[in-house]
Formats: structure tokens, C-alpha cells, sequence
């Protein structure tokens, strides 16, 4: 598989879960530019990072503008949604399954 093998949906965004292996998931998301403003809240932590594009994000009633490089953890619970993205935008979402004492970010 290649990551860059993808179309934009026309709404809302496209999930492929590219591994699943011992409480991570890795997922590639790609996002059209007409969000469907679908609340998600997991059961797990979620870090993610935009691969290519921007998108404006909600989480805990605060708007996050995310562009090219950026990324953020998402706390397990925490319900957000996708408010504005560029068609075509790429992320890779990596949700954490684990119940260890903590999660380090570099």
C-alpha cells in the first residue's frame, strides 16, 4: 500500500486502518472539503498528524487550526469534530490502546 494512493471523498472523510497491532491502530484519514461535523469521541487516546493540507478541528469547545506538520493528542473521551478541511487534506490518526501510566510525546 502507499499512503499517497488515495481520492478525496466528495463529504465527510475517508478512514483506512493501515495496521492494527497490540493496542495501536493506525489509521489514514483524508478529508473532503465539506465536513460532515460528525461528533467522535473513542475509547482510546488518539495522536494524530496532518500529512498534507489544513483543517480547523473542535475539541473541548476550543478551535484548533491544524496545518501541514501538525499534530495533537486527542484524550481518550474527549469529544471533537471536524469543523473545515481541504479536499484532498491527508492525516494519519494513531490510536493508543493501552493502560500504562503515560503516553510520551517527542
Amino acid at each position: 500500500m502507499n499512503l499517497y494512493d488515495y481520492t478525496a471523498p466528495k463529504v465527510g472523510e475517508k478512514f483506512d486502518t493501515l495496521l492494527q497491532h497490540k493496542g495501536i491502530k493506525i489509521v489514514r484519514i483524508v478529508s473532503s472539503d465539506s465536513a460532515d461535523h460528525k461528533v467522535y469521541m473513542q475509547d482510546e487516546d488518539e495522536w494524530i498528524v496532518v500529512i498534507d493540507g489544513k483543517a480547523t478541528l473542535e475539541l473541548e469547545s476550543q478551535m484548533i487550526k491544524l496545518h501541514k506538520g501538525d499534530t495533537l493528542l486527542i484524550p481518550a473521551k474527549a469529544p471533537h469534530r471536524v469543523i473545515e478541511t481541504l479536499s484532498g487534506t491527508l492525516w494519519l490518526a494513531i490510536h493508543i490502546d493501552d493502560q500504562s501510566s503515560g503516553v510520551t510525546i517527542a
